[in-house]
């Protein structure tokens, strides 16, 4: 086995995160259990109890000296709850990220290196500044550096170059493309990446990034929404949609992929969709990585029964409760076993540049699909000569 050399490994998961940094485990377990010193877990004992008045603190129930610690963080997760003089209180981005920075002081500087994994970026949609307003995103980045965090490794950050902020610090922006891929062709067998068959659409300009990189290596065609708005009126915090407008190549009986980074409300999203319906899309995906559904769940359930969407695919990367699970039109891609590869990576001092740009994993499973339909096809063609 290959020495390890950035110390023992250590992984910490904050409230909300127990059962993903168990599958993370798992993972790290079965590919070391040859090693006769690896321990019966890499997960460490620590949480953060609240008094009555709703402060709280951290405790770390283990020794943190000389190790490699990775702390997973899902700073949306309103799932947890503390009581607070007797009332249950749903935690808010603030308070995981308060709990976050509570661990890493609770560590006191004994472990060799400290990584935050925090999937969807805390306040990364406030990451410019507009008028006289907070830049939360650079603050924050800054408080986790300055308490000593090595790396922070985030998905699909809503502007990466929030890692301005902090230029000579570790800051990775990971994107799930091959792991949304690989969940389409499992779920849709019969379905053809190829270029006269597919679209990527962009929801809005902001998207554009992504989506350029699925065209480009999926090698097909890639259409827009401009989202015209209402700057004149502003309704919670934001300027009102007007209307979105397309621009693209004829999208009539193809497949699309609709790629964004979040689902809040949803109805940016379904609005799209509709409007790719109107224009003749055969099959409709989404492929968002964080799904909120800050809205609910009703207005997806109208889409699938009026047959706007064909599938929702989301990361396991934030919390889903479990009424989100039980949908017919939701697909939930686990994302353990990559969260596990960047953790076994980094311990052993490598380079997940490879895991960052997966061309060639996407590219085999382009030729595996096409290479299944073909044969399919084939097999089909000879049943009916027979």
């Amino acid at each position: 086995m290959k020495e390890i050399l950035c110390g023992d490994l250590a992984v910490i998961g904050m409230s909300g995160c127990e059962s993903f940094v168990q599958c993370v485990d798992s993972y790290l377990k079965e590919w070391r259990k040859d090693d006769p010193d690896a321990p019966d877990t890499y997960l460490i004992d620590a949480d953060c109890p609240r008094f009555g008045s709703g402060e709280a603190k951290a405790l770390i129930h283990q020794s943190m000296r000389g190790k490699d610690v990775y702390i997973i963080s899902d700073c949306f997760n309103y799932g947890v709850t503390y009581e607070m003089r007797g009332i249950h209180v749903p935690m808010s981005p603030d308070d995981h990220f308060q709990d976050l920075k509570r661990v890493i002081a609770a560590i006191e500087g004994k472990a060799h290196r400290v990584s935050v994994i925090m999937p969807m970026l805390y306040e990364g949609r406030q990451h410019k500044r507009s008028g006289r307003e907070s830049l939360d995103c650079a603050l924050a980045l800054q408080e986790l550096v300055n308490m000593g965090v090595a790396n922070i490794i985030t998905f699909d950050a809503h502007d990466s170059r929030v890692q301005n902020a902090v230029p000579l610090s570790g800051f990775d922006n990971v994107q799930p493309t091959y792991q949304m891929l690989k969940a389409i062709v499992h779920e849709f067998p019969d379905i053809s990446l190829s270029h006269d068959q597919i679209m990527i659409i962009s929801p809005d300009e902001g998207a554009m990034s992504r989506c350029m990189y699925y065209s480009s290596v999926m090698g097909v065609d890639i259409g827009m929404f401009y989202k015209r708005r209402n700057y004149a009126v502003i309704i919670n915090g934001k300027n009102p949609i007007e209307a979105h407008e397309y621009l693209g190549k004829d999208i009539k009986g193809k497949d699309v992929i609709v790629v964004d980074d979040m689902i809040s409300s949803g109805e940016s999203i379904l609005d799209v969709s509709r409007q790719l319906k109107m224009k003749g899309a055969r099959r409709i995906f989404l492929f968002v990585t964080f799904g909120l559904f800050t809205g609910g769940l009703d207005l997806f359930d109208q889409a699938y029964e009026e047959g706007l969407i064909n599938k929702v695919f989301t990361t396991n990367l934030v919390y889903c409760p479990p009424e989100l699970l039980a949908r017919p039109w939701y697909y939930q891609v686990n994302m353990c076993k990559y969260v596990s590869y960047i953790i076994d990576t980094l311990n052993h001092d490598d380079s997940i540049s490879t895991l960052l740009n997966p061309v060639q994993r996407i590219h085999a499973l382009l030729d595996r699909q096409a290479k299944k339909l073909e044969d399919a096809a084939q097999v089909k063609l000879e049943e009916a000569v027979h």
